[in-house]
């Protein structure tokens, strides 16, 4: 009997994907080494409670990631709608009573934790929308206005109320999310031209009309930093700085001067890529990206052989939530795209962002453990 639990224990271990493990751990001690460096000035002693907090959302973090495996993900198939309906009435409560900070209604004070609805918006987004999608075929023409009718839907309402906090990051990401999800489903043509279309023709009306102040103001500083150095161009100035002292090697653990003197605004969170690269320079920052496109490589291998559509659905949909985070997060602090606060998955000090990337990658973990279950 112990002999046969033995065995049964070894086929589990062996149906994770060991290589998938090993590259978001890669990931995790990035992040700690380099927010250990963003949170202790050079006069710091001890470990600040922000490092230690860090690790106990890891901690929790990688428990969510190991239930999330050993749980059925077909059971997120049957759950997918109760848990949309669930998510977006968090974001509406946020959206009149939540908490306020940092400019912005996106938190639910829970007392020891403050949880943002918007986060773990994303994840229920991704589910409802690979249950609507997977019976979908790809073959024929492609979907028509009929059935792009519900996930367009399903996307804009939580887009909304995301906007009115106002968190334009955060929407733009769910925005692209849904999208892309829908890029990997057959689209008739004429649908795809007459969007892009109406995205010419909307811009200069959503500029005028559908931007705040604050918005419009990252926008043209992004174009033109020097506009306004010392206000909404400094973070743009400050993380340029930091990224290009770094050079080839870096400056070294604990020396760089942007981020050690704290020039640079947000060390900790949206800016962390760039005391990564101060500190270890163009070498430590492509290894970092190359540990990323790997865990992007091994996630695509896990849905090209999912079991079902809603499993490669599901995986992908997770993929592109991490794809956009780090997409956008690079491209703001290298001064690429405008600053719109998307921190970096894995790597950013947070409760929400981690516990909600573990749980995604937990999804991806939980189809590649079933896929060679028959």
């Amino acid at each position: 009997m112990d002999f046969s639990l033995q065995v049964e224990e070894r086929t589990l271990l062996k149906r994770i994907d060991w290589n998938f493990v090993v590259c978001i751990l890669g990931l995790n001690s990035i992040g700690l080494i380099n927010l250990y460096s963003a949170t202790h000035g050079p006069y710091s002693t001890g470990v600040g409670p922000l490092f230690i907090n860090q690790i106990l959302w890891l901690a929790v973090g990688w428990s969510a990631f190991f239930v999330t495996t050993l749980i059925d993900y077909r059971l997120v198939l049957r759950l997918a709608p109760l848990i949309f309906v669930i998510n977006l009435c968090a974001v509406l409560y946020v959206t009149f009573y939540g908490r306020v900070a940092l400019g912005g209604q996106r938190w639910i004070d829970l007392g020891f934790f403050h949880y943002q609805p918007s986060e773990t918006m994303k994840l229920a987004l991704i589910a409802i929308l690979a249950r609507v999608l997977s019976p979908k075929s790809v073959d024929g023409p492609g979907m028509g206005l009929r059935e792009l009718l519900l996930p367009l839907l399903l996307m804009i309402v939580p887009f909304i109320f995301v906007v009115e906090q106002p968190d334009m990051g955060t929407a733009l990401l769910i925005a692209l999310i849904g999208s892309s999800i829908l890029f990997f489903m057959k689209i008739r043509r004429w649908i795809i031209a007459a969007v892009v279309g109406f995205a010419v023709v909307a811009a200069p009306v959503i500029w005028t009309y559908g931007l705040r102040d604050y918005q419009k103001n990252r926008i043209i500083n992004f174009l033109n930093p020097s506009n306004d150095p010392r206000g909404s161009g400094y973070n743009s100035i400050q993380s340029k700085i930091a990224v290009g002292s770094g050079k080839l090697f870096g400056k070294g653990f604990r020396k760089g001067t942007q981020s050690q003197l704290e020039f640079l605004p947000e060390r900790h969170t949206d800016f962390i890529f760039s005391v990564l690269s101060e500190e270890f320079g163009f070498f430590g920052s492509v290894l970092t990206l190359l540990v990323f496109a790997a865990l992007f490589v091994i996630g695509v291998r896990i849905a090209a052989t999912a079991k079902d559509k809603f499993g490669a659905l599901l995986t992908l949909g997770v993929l592109c939530y991490l794809f956009w985070h780090m997409f956008i997060n690079v491209g703001m602090v290298i001064g690429l795209l405008p600053i719109v606060g998307v921190p970096l998955p894995l790597l950013s000090y947070g409760g929400s962002s981690m516990l909600t990337t573990m749980m995604g990658l937990g999804l991806i973990s939980s189809v590649a453990y079933r896929r060679y279950l028959f």
